[in-house]
């Protein structure tokens, strides 16, 4: 299990390499939602999402050697793009695998950076070449399997338990479980009264189906959130969320999008459904906690272009 200690070391690691991303109340979500609502404002971060500091904490950390060798990475968008300029920064060769329905411009900016991107069919496919490409010598930065980059990703508890006032739930959204793993082991040090409630959608659910079944299990992906799109959670990331999440929740793809919509009305920022879906399961935190809640919502990314909004609006008629 990832310590406080390790999160604080990852924290001094990359400081200078990452931004301090803004903690604020948000008077619009908290109208809409009729509860307190701070949020954490992730999707300011370098790169556009919280990947960049389990990626940044990663690459500081390797050998001579290991970095010399070049470094490969699978993503459904955020990982690659945090890897791909990172790797660029500290003069590291890296090459980045993603399905086909990755973002485009996920795919532009890791290729702009300099990375060698390499697609797949889907995201088993994509893990099954990053396994390849690593048993042929490249140095592995795993999106969540790695406890260094979960201890990367729980700086962003760090600074959110230290600039927000008084909560009682704090929403995280999941994928492979390296956010909620490393936010988790953060807050339940700092501030162990906390609930911690994760969030899937709907055709992305690894981490639900993995407590149902005690453990890590494949799932098919049929979400329209890349981003969330793990094809297994590992068992690090299922051990930090089964003992120290409250629940995790599960929202369909078209109420993360609507979820997106309301953030940009509501609140004035540009997420994407990964963090969309925060909205919807608020909704249903709020329902089960009753009065006196206050909300911690980790904006985690903002790396969706006009035109997907545009497209997963059309899709699910929203306008």
């Amino acid at each position: 299990m990832i310590g406080i200690a390790d999160i604080e070391t990852a924290a001094e690691r990359i400081a200078g390499h990452v931004v301090r991303t803004p903690t604020v109340p948000s008077p619009g979500l908290s109208a809409l939602l009729g509860a307190p609502v701070t949020t954490k404002l992730e999707l300011l971060q370098r790169t556009g999402s919280f990947k960049v500091r389990g990626a940044a904490a990663k690459l500081l950390s390797l050998t001579e050697a290991e970095r010399a060798a070049g470094v490969v990475a699978v993503s459904g968008g955020n990982h690659g793009i945090a890897l791909a300029v990172m790797a660029a920064a500290l003069d590291v060769k890296a090459t980045v695998v993603m399905p086909r329905s990755a973002p485009v411009r996920a795919v532009e900016i890791a290729e702009s950076a300099g990375a060698s991107v390499r697609l797949t069919d889907g995201m088993d496919g994509a893990f099954a070449l990053m396994t390849r490409l690593q048993q042929e010598g490249l140095t592995l930065v795993h999106p969540f399997d790695d406890p260094v980059v979960i201890a990367g990703q729980g700086t962003v508890g760090l600074e959110f338990a230290a600039d927000a006032g008084d909560l009682t739930d704090v929403l995280v959204s999941i994928g492979g479980g390296g956010l909620i793993a490393g936010v988790a082991a953060a807050l339940r040090a700092l501030r162990p009264g906390v609930r911690i409630w994760g969030v899937e959608t709907e055709g992305a659910q690894a981490m639900s189906e993995a407590l149902a079944a005690g453990g890590p299990v494949p799932v098919e992906l049929t979400s329209i959130v890349s981003t969330l799109s793990a094809p297994a959670v590992s068992r690090l990331t299922y051990a930090h969320v089964s003992e120290l999440v409250t629940e995790v929740l599960v929202v369909p793809d078209r109420e993360a999008v609507r979820g997106s919509l309301d953030l940009a009305d509501h609140a004035k920022v540009w997420a994407e459904p990964a963090a969309g879906c925060l909205l919807p399961a608020a909704r249903r935190v709020l329902e089960r906690v009753g009065e006196g809640a206050r909300l911690g919502l980790v904006v985690c990314g903002g790396n969706a272009t006009t035109g997907d909004m545009m497209a997963w609006t059309d899709h699910f008629a929203l306008r």
